[in-house]
């Protein structure tokens, strides 16, 4: 039997719908690990649904390494600007920005790819599906550009 402690927690940890998180624990026999697997791959599912709409909204995330030597613009869209303005969305952009600054990427696929500096168990891609799967939108980054002193 799967507990509503359980589901709570879960839905806490990755922000997923409590009903996603309850069928997910009934599919892995309530073994968190499995759950979040299940989940993980049901927020790549509705992504990839999403993937022809139009995403209009969105915020430019600008951030400046200790330092002041080097810095970055980053934009990141949505469908809507209600999801724009969610935590979720803003921590999105200020991560992707910070990741630049450090991997200094060449191109957004290339940004996609790449293993994320706080996590290294997720690439970036896993966190702009983490905030599709939580805001039910398309999110995507559009465009970036990195600055470096003297560069």
């Amino acid at each position: 039997m799967i507990k509503a402690k359980d589901i709570a927690n879960l839905r806490n940890e990755t922000g997923a719908g409590v009903m996603d998180c309850k069928k997910a624990l009934i599919k892995a026999n309530g073994n968190k690990e499995r759950a979040l697997k299940i989940l993980q791959a049901l927020g790549k599912d509705k992504a990839k649904k999403r993937t022809d709409r139009m995403t209009e909204q969105g915020l430019i995330e600008c951030y400046v390494h200790k330092g002041s030597r080097i810095g970055v613009m980053v934009e990141v869209v949505c469908e809507t600007d209600f999801v724009a303005r969610t935590d979720d969305f803003k921590k999105l952009a200020h991560n992707i920005a910070m990741q630049v600054a450090s991997m200094g990427p060449k191109n957004v696929k290339e940004l996609l790819g790449q293993i994320f500096i706080f996590d290294d168990k997720k690439k970036i891609s896993d966190l702009v599906e983490e905030v599709i799967t939580k805001t039910g939108e398309k999110c995507e980054i559009k465009r970036f550009e990195r600055f470096e002193l003297g560069g």
